[in-house]
């Protein structure tokens, strides 16, 4: 986050700058007001909504790269906690009324702000749908970002099964097939080439995997070396045959490694089954388990009954 903030320094120094100058102004031509004159509910609502606008935009910048948006985003916060900064100065430090400036920050700087920060957001949506379509075989119908791996930046076993609830449910009537793909023999390559470079290889067998997968399939990765593939729509027979090509996508896939120099070449076991009416998530994953335990004994595939 601080890395990403460091983007967006010149951003924060404006807003953050203009509000203490706003601070210095205020004390150096007003009067400060005495205890019994601040109405504290004023200061609770006014100087806590100017905390929280303060607080999103640091979010917002800690979490984007520089861009339009993240400008216009930013922009809108920073007038609109300038706004309710100075707001909540007035609670505090009374000023000459013949000055304009005070009342241009509170009443002016709030309807600028709103209006950039809703442009902004019209174009924020914009940006999400063209995200909402690159994460399509990653989340389709549930997003939760505490379930995602590190790693290979797929759903975890959790977020397998919150997927498979909802797909279960929106396909009533429809066939579902769930495939649990697994590296063969990974833990001896990543004895061979380093536990560094086995990780940057499940990221790679991730990446070819997503990429030879249809629009509404979805990939998580279960545990270790293994990837579960959640096909919606999608027949025995169907699904076969494209866990098939994915297999082959992956055997295709020369893998090279860093010092020494190798290049190396991946086979991948699978083991599919089709939901039965009725059958519930952790049912369907270990019928999955046990299909890809049947695929270790030299089938390479195996489709479960």
């Amino acid at each position: 986050m601080l890395q990403t903030l460091r983007l967006h320094r010149h951003k924060l120094l404006l807003i953050f700058g203009l509000a203490f100058l706003s601070l210095a102004a205020s004390i150096w031509i007003g009067d400060a007001k005495t205890w019994a004159e601040i109405d504290w509910l004023d200061v609770l609502g006014e100087g806590g909504s100017a905390v929280a606008i303060a607080v999103w935009m640091v979010l917002i910048l800690g979490s984007r790269p520089a861009g339009r948006v993240t400008d216009l985003l930013t922009l809108g916060l920073g007038f609109m906690f300038i706004a309710m900064w100075q707001d909540n100065l007035d609670e505090f430090i009374r000023l000459p009324a013949e000055q304009w400036w005070d009342h241009w920050l509170e009443s002016g700087a709030m309807p600028f702000g709103i209006a950039l920060l809703t442009y902004g957001l019209f174009h924020w949506h914009g940006e999400q749908l063209s995200i909402n379509r690159q994460l399509q075989k990653r989340e389709s119908l549930f997003r939760e970002h505490r379930y995602i791996d590190g790693l290979t930046q797929l759903g975890r076993a959790d977020y397998l099964k919150q997927q498979l609830q909802r797909q279960l449910a929106a396909s009533v009537g429809k066939p579902l097939t769930l495939v649990m793909l697994e590296t063969d023999h990974f833990a001896g390559v990543a004895r061979a080439i380093g536990h560094r470079e086995a990780d940057r290889l499940l990221r790679e067998i991730a990446e070819i995997l997503l990429l030879n997968m249809r629009p509404q399939d979805v990939i998580c990765r279960y545990a270790g070396e293994r990837f579960a593939l959640v096909m919606p729509d999608t027949d025995a027979e169907q699904a076969l045959q494209l866990v098939q090509e994915l297999r082959l996508a992956v055997q295709h896939f020369a893998f090279k490694t860093g010092q020494p120099a190798q290049t190396l070449y991946q086979r991948i076991l699978a083991g599919l089954c089709t939901a039965r009416p009725g059958e519930e998530a952790a049912e369907l994953i270990a019928r999955a388990n046990d299909a890809l335990l049947q695929a270790h004994d030299g089938r390479g595939c195996y489709q479960a009954a």
